[in-house]
C-alpha cells in the first residue's frame, strides 16, 4: 500500500496531461488534476454534448492530433468498446516514444484488443469508485482507493508516474495498491458478474418474482427483496459482515447462516467458479466485443426487457411515496 508520502508531484508538474473522454471518470480526474496544478486538457469528439460543459468547468478542449503531438500523457478514460479504434485510429501512428498512455481498466491491453507500441509506458490507474465518488471525496479533502499497475515501462519512470498521478487524483490520501493489468481486469469483471451487478440484480428480481408468484402482493414483495436491500448494504459497509449481523434480529441472523450453509453457499460457489472461468478464458470479453460489433443487438434487448419488469414499474410508484423524491413529485 502506497500513500502521499511514498508519491512525487513534481513528476507531474510539468508534464501536459490530455484526458480523451468527459464522462463519470474523465470529469473526475480531469477536475482532480486540474485542482492539483497539473497541466491538464480535454479532447472530445467535434460533437460531443460534453464539450460546453468541459470548456464551462475551465478546460481547453483540444483535437487529438494536437493531444497526441503536445502530451507527455494521455489517459484514455471513453467505454472500454471504443477504445480498440481509439487507439489505432488517432494514437498507433502518431505518438512518439518515451510518451505515456494510462488506462483506468485493464479490458483491452489484457485482452489483447490493443497491442501497443513498444516504446511507451503503458500504465493502469483504476480508482475503487464511480467518478462523482472520486470527485467528491476529493473536494472533501479525501479521496478513494485506487489500483496501480505497469504494463510497459520504457523510460524506467512508469511505476513514480502512476504514484504521482494517483496523489493527484486523491488516491495517495487513502491508499495505492500495486497490481497488474491481469488482475485487476479479472478481479473486476468477476466482482461486477458475480457480486456487485450481476448477483444482487438477479437475487433482488428472484425474490421479488417467487414472492409474486407465490400470491404476495408486489408493494410487499418489492419491500423486502429491493427496498430493504440498502438498509443491509449500509451496515455491510459501515463495518463488514459482522457489523450486520450484530445489528439484525437473531432471527434474521439465524436465517442468514441456515440458509447460506443449507441452500446458497455451495451452489453459488459453483456457479462463481464458472463466471470466473469464463472471464478468465477470455469468452466474455469475446461475446461483448461481438455485440459491440453487432450495435449491442443483445445489450439492447436485456435494456428493454428489464426496464418494462414489473419491479421497475412497482418501485416507480413506490419511491414516489418517500420524502427524498417529494422534489421530483412536486416539480
Amino acid at each position: 500500500m502506497f500513500y502521499d508520502k511514498d508519491c512525487n508531484i513534481k513528476i507531474l508538474q510539468n508534464k501536459i496531461i490530455t484526458v480523451v473522454g468527459y464522462g463519470s471518470q474523465g470529469h473526475a480526474q480531469a477536475q482532480n488534476l486540474k485542482d492539483s496544478g497539473i497541466k491538464t486538457y480535454i479532447c472530445l469528439k467535434n460533437n460531443s454534448n460534453k464539450k460546453e460543459i468541459a470548456i464551462k468547468d475551465g478546460f481547453d478542449v483540444i483535437e487529438i492530433e494536437k493531444a497526441v503531438k503536445i502530451s507527455d500523457i494521455i489517459v484514455i478514460l471513453i467505454p472500454d468498446e471504443d477504445q480498440k479504434d481509439f487507439y489505432y485510429d488517432y494514437i498507433e501512428k502518431n505518438i512518439n516514444k518515451n510518451k505515456t498512455i494510462i488506462f483506468s481498466h485493464g479490458f483491452n491491453i489484457h485482452y489483447k484488443q490493443i497491442i501497443p507500441k513498444n516504446d511507451l509506458n503503458i500504465i493502469l490507474v483504476a480508482p475503487k469508485a464511480p467518478g462523482h465518488t472520486v470527485r467528491s471525496t476529493f473536494k472533501e479533502g479525501s479521496g478513494v482507493p485506487a489500483l496501480i499497475g505497469i504494463y510497459q515501462d520504457y523510460d524506467k519512470s512508469a511505476f513514480d508516474i502512476a504514484l504521482s498521478y494517483s496523489m493527484c487524483i486523491g488516491s495517495g490520501r487513502v491508499g495505492i495498491i500495486l497490481t497488474t493489468f491481469k488482475e485487476e481486469t479479472e478481479t473486476d469483471l468477476f466482482g461486477e458478474q458475480s457480486v456487485l451487478c450481476g448477483g444482487v440484480s438477479s437475487l433482488i428480481l428472484c425474490g421479488f418474482e417467487t414472492l409474486v408468484e407465490a400470491g404476495y402482493s408486489p408493494d410487499l414483495s418489492y419491500f423486502e427483496c429491493l427496498h430493504e436491500m440498502k438498509l443491509i448494504v449500509d451496515l455491510i459497509y459501515e463495518g463488514g459482515l459482522k457489523n450486520m449481523r450484530y445489528s439484525i434480529s437473531n432471527t434474521a441472523e439465524y436465517g442468514d447462516y441456515y440458509i447460506s450453509s443449507e441452500y446458497y453457499y455451495n451452489i453459488f460457489k459453483k456457479k462463481m467458479r464458472k463466471i470466473l472461468k469464463n472471464i478468465q478464458n477470455g469468452n466474455f470479453a469475446k461475446d461483448f466485443i461481438l455485440d459491440k460489433k453487432s450495435s449491442f443487438i443483445k445489450l439492447n434487448l436485456y435494456r428493454e426487457y428489464y426496464k418494462n419488469h414489473l419491479i421497475e414499474r412497482v418501485g416507480c410508484n413506490i419511491r414516489k411515496l418517500f420524502n427524498w423524491n417529494y422534489k421530483k413529485i412536486v416539480n
